[in-house]
């Protein structure tokens, strides 16, 4: 499809433009959306915030308890036993799983069991009392239908066992109770809480602190258990230990007979010399250390930027001792100088020159010292590396004529280890078999749940204005899709940007009258009753526009046409041509719609002969042309048997009678039925000297006008411009028309009849003018419209409406 949409959203941006509006938002266009889209609004608003409220109503209240349980992480390791009774650790996946075990289906069993929640029907769904529903009354009619058991079918329970029952029941129990509890860390503390949703505030508080100690109880059993299992396994492991080092410390002594290992007990000349090198090494690393340390302090120093004063901090020496007091003093008297005397006088650049020269100095010294420091730094290197070469060939050598020595001390440290490790489970095992009453849980309950006072569920007064801030919303989303999706007309300003087309009028509608408004009159009786209203004066308008539309030459022939029907535009042709005939011009209006002959109808004719007639030859011009009942308006209408199946406004008989009409007449209009029905509409446009689109106000879709124009264009049809018909000027002022309101309006013209606008010698009779004067296609209109003031109708009882 071709189908386009386009909107202009109500906050439209300005960007600067000539309009001279510095708001950034179009406020008038949200109103003006809003006014036009209120019921839509308002239905949408009042559908969601009254489903929220009756979800709001229909909800059991609930309450809600917590208890903050603390997971101390402190290790109170009182009997040392290690990672037996080892503290929970403090990292951040520890106390989420202790969050995951507060929450457990094994933890909330225990407690659904000791606090008895499957003799309390808001856990135990068999306890309720059974309702029947809406879908379940209906399942059941339909059962009952189709010849189904009307029992139903049988409960599951009564085919299960006592024991079966009883867990099935716990099962949905525990279900239940998971569902309303809630466990959660605070933030990235220690501190977990348990939070308990109840229908009863009582029992809300009641499970919510019997979680907490159940958590804290199982923690304590768990610390229990395993202590008991850590006994028994020390038992065991401590005779095991017992005959290992008895098998080792006799496995030592066999070596040591065997090997003749007892008499080589004392210190070797090769073992003294590694020892005597390991003291010496030591001296020279110590030396090397301090080395180093000094000469990477002063390199530090200087690489970031230290001056040499801060180089001489870390160096004791005279010698820059001596020229650090120079320097000060120099930098003194400098200072002293630079107060008296100005920056070029010679004592102050003496002075200078002296402090510089200290500079100089102090740092030759240091950076002498600093050489002097990376060569003991060498040298200390150098002595190490010696002593370590020493040491080394002399461990080779006790190691080659040792080997028995040492596999007796690998045997002696292996004896050794295992009579440590075996002290050590001695002792744990009498530490934990006498210190079991010293266990402790490694959480406790930081603060009880208290029974809540207020329910928590539903928030009534927060859902509500959810619920109208959600219905606004909603509201305005729909809004700004109707006007997304909005394809009719409403001002001239849619006809020159969404058309790209003229605006020539907007034709106001014509409210109805009488009692409680449900009679409608007919518009063209209405403007000749009402000659100072504003449907008159918008007729006058397009007429003036018809006028002035060519002044290079005549504009006689007019055809008015729509698009569809239902646009208002037979009315409109009548109040026109009444219009014109009743300001002096010789009109003829001409009813071209030989399907529906509206317009005969309008003005109340039942001719004989008429247009159709008159063309094929069946009756004289005369004869099809009859007068107007209320002005000098001459109608050449449709008789009833009119209809014809033949291209009328295309014959060569229509463009003759067309001649002697232009001669005969200042205006004629042609009513012409609609374009996209009637191919004869377009014949007839393309035709006249102009044509007039009829779009009606808000009726109308764009997708239908611009086809309606792109057939004109295609028939070559001059067309003067679109017109807006009944256009309701109570509602206008909310589609950006920039034509003046409802209220001005109401002001400036008034709904009062007043006598014909000429006078006539019978009831409309034909006026007296002086043909000589006649300036153009329209006599008088420029009088009407600021033209020629003398060229007045000669009946002294016109009365023209104020302009």
């Amino acid at each position: 499809m071709d189908k386009s949409y386009s909107i202009e959203l109500p906050n439209q941006l300005t960007a600067g433009g000539d309009s001279g509006d510095d708001m950034p938002i179009d406020f008038k266009s949200i109103i003006g959306t809003v006014y036009r889209r209120f019921w839509l609004i308002l239905i949408a608003f009042l559908a969601t915030f009254l489903l929220i409220a009756f979800y709001t109503f229909s909800q059991t209240p609930t309450y809600k308890a917590k208890s903050v349980v603390i997971v101390d992480t402190t290790e109170r390791n009182v009997i040392d036993l290690g990672s037996v009774l080892q503290g929970l650790g403090g990292d951040t996946a520890v106390i989420d799983t202790e969050v995951q075990v507060m929450a457990s289906k094994s933890l909330l069993t225990r407690v659904a069991k000791k606090q008895k929640l499957i003799e309390d029907p808001e856990f135990n769904v068999l306890l309720r009392e059974q309702k029947v529903g809406l879908m379940g009354g209906l399942k059941n009619t339909v059962r009952s239908l189709v010849g189904g058991d009307e029992a139903g079918e049988a409960d599951p329970l009564d085919l299960m066992s006592e024991t079966e029952r009883e867990a099935h029941t716990l099962e949905n129990v525990v279900r239940a109770l998971m569902r309303n509890v809630s466990v959660n860390r605070v933030g990235t503390t220690y501190l977990i809480t348990a939070e308990v949703v109840s229908e009863s505030p009582e029992t809300a508080a009641r499970l919510a602190n019997a979680i907490a100690e159940e958590y804290r109880v199982e923690q304590l059993e768990a610390k229990l258990d395993a202590t008991t299992r850590a006994t028994s396994w020390l038992s065991e492991r401590v005779e095991g230990l017992r005959d290992e080092v008895t098998e080792k410390e006799q496995r030592i002594q066999e070596y040591r007979i065997a090997n003749k290992l007892d008499q080589s007990l004392g210190t070797s000349t090769n073992e003294q010399k590694i020892s005597l090198l390991q003291g010496q090494l030591i001296q020279r690393q110590a030396e090397l250390s301090d080395a180093k340390a000094k000469y990477d302090s002063v390199q530090s120093l200087r690489n970031s930027g230290a001056g040499p004063g801060a180089v001489a901090e870390v160096l004791s020496n005279a010698t820059i001792s001596d020229l650090k007091s120079q320097r000060a003093t120099a930098a003194r008297r400098v200072a002293d100088l630079e107060t008296t005397y100005g920056p070029r006088h010679p004592e102050l650049l003496a002075a200078r020159n002296e402090l510089s020269e200290i500079e100089r100095q102090l740092n030759t010294q240091v950076s002498q010292i600093v050489a002097s420091l990376r060569s003991n730094v060498q040298r200390a290197q150098q002595n190490v590396n010696d002593l370590n070469r020493q040491i080394g060939g002399s461990r080779s050598v006790l190691v080659s004529n040792n080997r028995a020595q040492v596999r007796l001390n690998e045997l002696e440290r292996d004896a050794d280890t295992s009579r440590v490790i075996y002290e050590e489970f001695v002792s744990r095992f009498k530490q934990t078999r006498e210190q079991d009453d010293l266990v402790q849980a490694d959480a406790r309950i930081l603060s009880t749940a208290s029974v809540p006072e207020n329910p928590s569920s539903p928030k009534t007064l927060l859902n509500l204005i959810l619920g109208g801030l959600l219905g606004a919303l909603i509201g305005g989303g729909m809004a700004i899709l109707a006007e997304m999706f909005d394809a009719q007309i409403s001002s001239a300003d849619d006809v020159e940007r969404k058309l790209g087309a003229s605006p020539i009028g907007s034709i106001p509608m014509i409210r109805n009258q009488g009692f409680l408004g449900l009679s409608s009159p007919n518009p063209s009786d209405f403007m000749v009753d009402n000659p100072l209203s504003a449907y008159s004066e918008s007729i006058r308008y397009l007429r003036a526009a018809i006028a002035f539309s060519d002044l290079d030459s005549e504009t006689k022939t007019v055809a008015i046409t729509s698009s569809l029907p239902d646009e208002g535009k037979t009315s409109l042709t009548l109040s026109l041509g009444r219009m014109s005939a009743m300001s002096g011009s010789r009109t003829l209006v001409i009813d071209g719609d030989f399907r529906r002959r509206q317009l005969t109808d309008a003005a109340k004719l039942t001719p004989e002969i008429g247009f159709v007639e008159h063309l094929f030859g069946a009756g004289a011009l005369d004869e099809a042309i009859h007068k107007d009942s209320k002005s000098a308006l001459d109608i050449l209408p449709l008789s009833k048997s009119g209809h014809t199946p033949h291209d009328v406004f295309g014959t060569r008989a229509f463009d003759d009678l067309l001649s002697t009409l232009r001669e005969r007449y200042d205006l004629i209009l042609v009513d012409t039925g609609p374009l996209l029905l009637m191919a004869e509409a377009r014949v007839v446009a393309g035709k006249m000297d102009k044509t007039i689109l009829i779009v009606r106000w808000r009726h109308s879709s764009r997708s239908a006008a611009r086809q309606s124009l792109n057939l004109l264009r295609s028939f070559k049809a001059d067309l003067l411009g679109v017109a807006l018909n009944m256009v309701d000027l109570n509602r206008r002022r909310h589609h950006k028309d920039p034509g003046a309101t409802y209220k001005a309006y109401k002001k400036y013209y008034t709904m009062d009849s007043k006598r014909p606008m000429f006078g006539a010698r019978e009831k409309f009779g034909a006026v007296r003018r002086d043909p000589s004067k006649r300036t153009g296609p329209f006599p008088y209109a420029a009088s009407l419209l600021g033209g020629n003031k003398d060229e007045k109708p000669d009946d002294t009882n016109d009365n023209f409406p104020a302009e």
